[in-house]
């Protein structure tokens, strides 16, 4: 595609209205887990490990606590299965035999305070016997000391595309093997609100009943993980507002409400619990630390791929929780929106024992394209070429056949590539290097560099995976209005206001007649979780169909179409009219989950992202001055929100790429668990945002939209990288790049690797 297509305007689509939720939550009125106070409601808190692997022999509560009526919950209070229901059942529910981590859940409390409960908590008395323990994933793969399966790898996939063997083996003429090996560390959500959840018991229709609520991204994950270990269903899932989750709240809620259920059962009471932060950070799932090896051949005078070979091998932790999902998208994102015709990606997941790793925005692809990102950089440095020149060289085009076997179409990737780099060529603010603290002001030694890098993004499920789900919206006329009934989320990302403008637009019609009803699993239809930017494309087309559906379903009730209102004033009856629509797949994608072959995604996103950037020579301190990004949204249903998010999702990006260490003690648990000593940018740290939104529509979203969630996150860390060695000629490759390790690689000299 050579151009921007011109998208016809619409009425509410395309508007940058303001959230439907913002007023509340700037006000106050906006009521969050942790502000709800049920009548007798009792405090949790959770006993966890002190070590990494040991045998539990022993759990009691200390003598005080005991007699002053402090309850104890273990593995023997679970009227069910002693399992959190994902992908495998591998995680108890509370550690009973064994522990496989440090800060694993092998007991709950329950006092009439928070402090109590945390006392109790804390010095609870658990006996172990303790058994060697695996923290790399290096040596843990095919141990003989066994975490998960008979290898502890929890997933392992091979692609193969034509025959880079072969061109390995027998190099052409005037080609080059290069090689490079890239890490990445974990990384922490940080989401601005910790875990928390409420258990409220009650009754319905004669019997018992518990109501779940609480901060969450995924209600019927919690439905489903509860099913299993109540061994019934008398129980509905309620999302709080929420304080962000970036992933961190799609599947630990499991865990969560698993433990608030089971202390409200016990005790018979409602039942609090609420994670102080350093326990979040402590014990809740990380992104996947990866180490990839990458081998090219390429053409010596222009950088051009002709084969590559990459292997990422990512750290799952102690449970396998979701992550084959992101080995998955970790090895067909590996190559970076690059064209080679002879491809080997590999992707393995390894158990150790360290806290679990899970659900992150980008699902595998930050640091699948931190990698090869990284990669085309060393190309360009080995070849002497320009890593701009080397990247138009390879980029994508349409009709250009992925390693998996999809054709593309619509590819956007030089568009969002020439988009940034014109807004490049505006002046650049002030600098701050005279005035940042602690910057030594006129006589800091500072340089400045400037970065570029490209990202492609799967949007949704792989493969088959959401006519697997069949994802359900439900849209209803009650009165005048229109109530949307999803089991979508809103996390900040702005579900209660998008999904509004997608129904209006449908029925031509005021946004404000059209609001979403509480995300209930006992209201909503189960729309899949609020991940994978699926949300507006996937689940927003699901309640685009429905809004069309209640217009015919109104249409045949009162004998004729026509405008919504004049068919809603010939309407005689006054009960509410309900459809419900689902996701189905119009055949058009081909996938074979054991091959990896076909169609991996139904639509990708693009992006370029340029920073501009000083560095202090003798502090390693970076300064990030603008930071321009090019994005392929399809379309945008409300700008506003759109490069809200696409400006949240790099600022975080540029934590991971300079800041975000994860620092671990002896038995692998999080040593700067406090806001005070895990660094995360801050509005102080933010560069000047220049977003352009790319609208390259999607047939298959609604009014042309794609995902966005993710994709901003995956590449601003290499740009980064790259403006580094473009300002000091150091070479780093390893996340993060704190002011340590750029010391350390300018002290180490030019075009030396920091790894």
């Amino acid at each position: 595609m050579s151009q921007i297509p011109t998208l016809t305007p619409l009425s509410v689509v395309g508007q940058g209205l303001v959230r439907a939720d913002g007023h509340a939550k700037v006000t106050g009125a906006a009521l969050y887990v942790d502000d709800v106070r049920p009548e007798g409601c009792l405090h949790g808190a959770t006993v966890r490990s002190t070590v990494a692997h040991a045998r539990v022999t022993r759990i009691a509560l200390h003598p005080e606590d005991a007699a002053a009526g402090v309850v104890l919950v273990t593995a023997d209070d679970i009227p069910g299965e002693n399992v959190v229901a994902l992908m495998t059942d591998d995680q108890p529910a509370l550690a009973s035999t064994y522990v496989k981590h440090v800060a694993e859940a092998v007991a709950l409390v329950a006092a009439p305070n928070r402090e109590q409960a945390l006392h109790a908590a804390a010095r609870a008395i658990v006996e172990y016997e303790t058994l060697p323990a695996l923290f790399d994933a290096e040596t843990a793969r095919g141990n003989a000391i066994r975490i998960f399966g008979e290898d502890n790898l929890y997933a392992h996939i091979t692609i193969t595309h034509g025959d880079p063997a072969s061109l390995f083996a027998a190099p052409p003429p005037g080609t080059r093997v290069i090689e490079g090996v890239y890490r990445c560390g974990h990384q922490e959500q940080l989401y601005i609100e910790p875990q928390g959840m409420i258990a409220t018991p009650g009754m319905v229709d004669g019997r018992p009943s518990l109501t779940l609520f609480g901060s969450m991204q995924c209600p019927f994950y919690i439905h489903k993980a509860l099913k299993r270990v109540l061994g019934h269903t008398d129980f509905n899932v309620v999302q709080a507002v929420t304080g962000g989750g970036f992933g961190g709240k799609e599947e630990y809620p499991s865990l969560v409400a698993i433990h608030a259920a089971l202390l409200s059962l016990k005790t018979g009471r409602p039942v609090k619990l609420i994670y102080r932060r350093d326990e979040d950070l402590r014990a809740t799932t990380k992104r996947h630390p990866m180490r990839g090896r990458y081998r090219s051949l390429v053409d010596e005078k222009t950088g051009r791929l002709l084969a590559c070979d990459a292997e990422l091998l990512f750290d799952g932790g102690a449970y396998n929780t979701l992550s084959p999902v992101v080995n998955s998208r970790g090895v067909i994102h590996a190559i970076g929106p690059y064209r080679c015709d002879n491809v080997r990606s590999e992707a393995l997941m390894v158990a150790t024992h360290t806290p679990p790793n899970g659900a992150f925005r980008g699902f595998g692809a930050p640091q699948a394209m931190w990698a090869a990102e990284r990669h085309m950089d060393r190309i360009a440095r080995t070849l002497g070429l320009d890593p701009i020149a080397v990247r138009r060289e390879n980029l994508y085009r349409d009709g250009d056949v992925t390693p998996t076997g999809q054709t593309l179409k619509d590819v956007g990737v030089g568009i969002v590539l020439e988009a940034a780099l014109e807004r490049a060529e505006k002046p650049l603010p002030a600098s701050q290097s005279q005035t940042r603290p602690g910057g030594g002001g006129a006589a800091a030694r500072v340089a400045q560099g400037r970065g570029l890098a490209l990202a492609w993004h799967g949007c949704g499920f792989t493969g088959n995976g959401e006519a697997a789900l069949k994802g359900k919206a439900a849209v209803a006329l009650e009165g005048r209005d229109v109530v949307v009934y999803v089991a979508s989320t809103d996390i900040g990302q702005g579900v209660e206001t998008i999904f509004p403008q997608i129904v209006a637009e449908t029925l031509g019609i005021a946004v404000e007649r059209v609001r979403n009803a509480p995300h209930d699993t006992a209201l909503v239809p189960d729309s899949g979780p609020t991940v994978a930017s699926r949300t507006t494309m996937v689940v927003g087309g699901v309640a685009e169909k429905a809004a069309r559906q209640l217009r015919a379903a109104l249409a045949a009730e009162v004998g004729f179409e026509g405008d919504f209102d004049a068919m809603l004033a010939a309407r005689k009856s006054v009960a509410s009219l309900r459809v419900q629509a689902e996701y189905t797949d119009d055949g058009s994608l081909v996938w074979d989950p054991k091959t990896y072959q076909g169609d991996a995604y139904p639509a990708f996103g693009w992006c370029c992202v340029i920073v501009d950037l000083e560095v202090d020579l003798d502090t390693g301190e970076v300064t990030h001055r603008r930071l321009v990004q090019a994005t392929d949204v399809g379309r945008a249903i409300n700008p506003v929100l759109c490069s809200g998010q696409l400006e949240g999702g790099a600022l975080q990006a540029l934590g991971y790429a300079t800041s975000e260490e994860l620092v671990l003690d002896a038995q692998h648990g999080m040593r700067n668990n406090r806001l005070t000593n895990y660094i995360v940018p801050t509005t102080l740290d933010a560069p000047e945002m220049e977003t352009i939104l790319v609208e390259i529509p999607f047939a298959g979203g609604p009014f042309g939209a794609k995902g966005i969630g993710e994709i901003p996150h995956d590449v601003p860390h290499a740009a980064v990288a790259q403006a580094l060695e473009q300002a000091t000629g150091a070479v780093l490759e390893r996340l993060p790049m704190t002011p340590e390790r750029i010391v350390a690689a300018l002290a180490a000299g030019p075009t030396e690797t920091q790894a």
